[in-house]
């Protein structure tokens, strides 16, 4: 695909990004030759081609050009969530052999906190701006660099992701430099431009965090295609929709706990923005919930496609939103070439409708970094590979989610899944989110626990929503306890952090 030196040469004063929290906007041609700065600083330092960096950064321009200079230079980056504790910081940065660290002065007291616990260890640090006490100043590295310097020919540097650590350390994925030579050639998943329509014209609306796969990847795809992204510092839901309008944005991401709040608004608030540029809506991350998104439809139109996938690669299904209206539920069928299969304990598959493990067949092969156990655990005697999902076919091959196995509660030797219960619980009128976990239980081994997030007004009773939940489910599955709560725990992506869930209620040890 066209790296960004063409379009920088192409379309040099055209916009490429817009951080409208600061009011900053950046050209191609400024992008571009910021980065390759940034790559002659990181090769002056003496990074080799495969080494990789570190970055602490919130949604800032120097996030796109840092990112660039390392593909320029043949180098890995590796974006730290903001999330991850100390312990798994450290761990990041040796597991992926990050040579240095770079941090934004927004998250000082962080990159702070992270040096006096021993974290980032004897690595360089740097920060932009205005800097951090007892870090290196990145503007100064890159004022000392000549502008018009040759770079060398590496192979095209890349991200270097890792997990969000919902469950256990976080994993990485290490996938290979691309050859120089090979540097224009297509990726092997195309889908984002040939199903949802990205190209030159795209204005790419990105309300997460830029240390996230997606919003990473999908970034980075509209400008290799010559389009705008438009990067919001967090996502707030009026503002995501003043975006909207205001930069006449065409194609977005979210993920539903996004789509939750934003129907949330006051009608009045959310009939008030002219949304008529808006052409491609892509969800993931995690389940959306049906009566969520048939609102969200009823809002914005038929526009809204949904995919799952992983940041393993090995295989994507994909539904749009007229299939979805047809398939209440289903997150689509497979693309690229790419078969799934839905396997029972044995490993052989099972009929349609019958819940088992989601597995991929004819993808890539990937393995996470430095866990040759991880990643055996991941595939089967066939070759097939799992993200540890659960699900179901319908007669037609069209696949619907069920849970995550770690996530399966074991009550009373029933296998429970928390998405059913959710996905029902989530429909009462009271209630805005809700998370369902298993608690131990001396007699059942584990039992059924609602977390639930009332709407705003609402005051939800206990007695309503087992009363509810009587009406739409078996006994095993119906809640044994309920926790009212202000909030969910969820890591800036949307993911529901259960781990933080389940810790609450573990024995104390």
């Amino acid at each position: 695909m066209p790296q960004l030196a063409h379009w920088a040469a192409r379309q040099p004063d055209k916009l490429a990004a817009h951080f409208p929290d600061t009011g900053e906007a950046v050209t191609y041609g400024a992008l571009y030759a910021r980065a390759r700065q940034a790559a002659q600083w990181l090769i002056g330092l003496g990074l080799q081609p495969g080494e990789g960096i570190a970055l602490l950064l919130d949604n800032r321009p120097e996030f796109l050009e840092i990112a660039e200079a390392v593909r320029l230079a043949g180098l890995y980056y590796t974006p730290l969530s903001i999330h991850l504790r100390p312990h798994e910081v450290a761990y990041v940065l040796q597991d992926s052999g990050a040579r240095l660290l770079i941090a934004s002065p927004a998250l000082a007291p962080l990159a702070s906190a992270l040096v006096a616990e021993g974290a980032v260890g004897d690595r360089a640090r740097y920060a932009l701006g205005e800097g951090i006490p007892g870090y290196g100043s990145y503007e100064a590295g890159l004022a000392a660099q000549d502008p018009a310097a040759p770079l060398p020919e590496r192979p095209v540097g890349r991200e270097f992701l890792y997990s969000s650590g919902t469950t256990g350390l976080p994993k990485g994925i290490r996938r290979p430099l691309i050859p120089y030579a090979e540097r224009d050639a297509p990726e092997w998943d195309m889908t984002w431009k040939s199903l949802y329509g990205f190209g030159e014209d795209t204005v790419y609306l990105s309300p997460a965090p830029l240390y996230h796969a997606a919003p990473n990847r999908y970034v980075y795809r509209t400008l290799t295609e010559g389009g705008t992204v438009v990067v919001l510092k967090k996502f707030e839901p009026a503002l995501a929709l003043q975006a909207i309008e205001r930069f006449r944005v065409t194609h977005s991401q979210w993920v539903p706990t996004m789509f939750v709040r934003l129907l949330a608004l006051p009608e009045a608030v959310r009939r008030g923005f002219d949304l008529s540029s808006h052409r491609g809506a892509i969800h993931a991350a995690a389940p959306c919930p049906v009566p969520v998104k048939r609102a969200m439809i009823e809002w914005w139109g038929p526009i809204l496609w949904e995919y799952y996938a992983g940041s393993e690669g090995v295989g994507t299904t994909v539904i749009s939103p007229r299939d979805w209206l047809q398939r209440p539920g289903s997150v689509g069928r497979p693309v690229n070439g790419v078969s799934v299969h839905i396997t029972g304990e044995d490993g052989e598959e099972v009929a349609p409708g019958v819940t088992g493990s989601i597995r991929f067949s004819g993808g890539p092969r990937f393995a996470y970094h430095n866990a040759p156990e991880k990643t055996a655990a991941c595939y089967d005697d066939r070759g097939r590979a799992t993200l540890g999902d659960l699900g179901w076919l319908d007669a037609e091959g069209w696949l619907y989610l069920s849970d995550r196995r770690a996530d399966l509660i074991l009550s009373g030797g029933v296998n429970i899944y928390p998405a059913e219960i959710e996905a029902v619980l989530v429909q009462h009128p009271s209630l805005a989110e809700v998370a369902v976990v298993g608690v131990p239980h001396p007699e059942m081994g584990e039992q059924v626990h609602a977390v639930v997030v009332p709407r705003a007004g609402a005051v939800p009773e206990v007695a309503a929503l087992e009363a509810w939940c009587r009406e739409r489910l078996a006994g095993p599955k119906r809640p044994r306890s309920w926790e009212i709560a202000a909030e969910l725990p969820r890591s800036e992506a949307g993911k529901l952090l259960r781990r933080l869930l389940k810790e609450r209620y573990l024995p104390a040890r």
